[in-house]
């Protein structure tokens, strides 16, 4: 055999192995990945595209803590980050109780990924739905679905980069539906508030919050004072 066909006879093999990775395996191995980090601050940039609002690009720090504390403060005060997001890492999503059901396959930016769809054992959870897009071969979620009882439905997509082994992001894409999004106190439209009909038109659109992490501080204790 030659070794082209060596080569292609593996290739098949291995591909086919990661198509084959059942769900229920793929979890487990996602979450250990990213269990070792108890805590961490992220410093980087966000800009946010809402039609109806201005918004500047802003410094953010993130901070992080097990389980599920999590808090961002902006520059400018600011912060369009769905509080159902309540983990950049996702581990709260993965550790929760859920009923996991195989969703087959599906590509995220040419990668193929594993689909997960998660349903909450809990009635009293946020959560009505969870879908998860992850990389078989590196243990990663690149996308996640999520639909709350408060915030709507959002998604997530995240890029890896030299943080990948603790399943941390290097930039995060939030997409979320500005007509379900609720709207921090202080702020103000761009046009006239009283142009009912304009206010309707543009939060029927979705809103993009991208944030570009420059840096991570992993496992060195973070105060419970800093998510009050």
């Amino acid at each position: 055999m030659s070794k082209f066909l060596l080569y292609l006879t593996f290739f098949s093999l291995s591909f086919t192995s990661v198509k084959a990775q059942d769900i229920n395996a793929l979890l487990p191995k996602t979450r250990q990945k990213i269990e070792s980090v108890n805590d961490y601050e992220a410093a980087g940039k966000m800009k946010t595209n809402v039609a109806f609002l201005k918004v500047p690009v802003a410094d953010v720090n993130i901070y992080f803590k097990k389980p599920n504390q999590l808090k961002l403060k902006s520059s400018k005060g600011v912060s369009f980050v769905p509080k159902g997001a309540v983990s950049f890492n996702i581990n709260n999503i993965i550790s929760t109780n859920f009923t996991v059901l195989d969703a087959g396959n599906d590509k995220v930016n040419n990668v193929d990924v594993r689909v997960a769809k998660l349903l909450p054992n809990d009635d009293n959870n946020d959560i009505v739905l969870a879908t998860l897009y992850i990389d078989p071969v590196n243990f990663v979620v690149l996308k996640s679905k999520t639909t709350t009882k408060e915030n709507g439905t959002y998604e997530l997509e995240m890029k890896y980069g030299k943080f990948i082994g603790f399943g941390l992001p290097d930039k995060i894409l939030f997409s979320f539906n500005t007509k379900d999004y609720k709207l921090p106190k202080g702020v103000t439209f761009d046009f006239d508030i009283g142009n009912e009909n304009a206010v309707a038109a543009v939060k029927n659109k979705k809103g993009v919050a991208e944030i570009v992490l420059s840096s991570y501080i992993i496992n060195k204790g973070i105060s419970d004072a800093v998510f009050k």
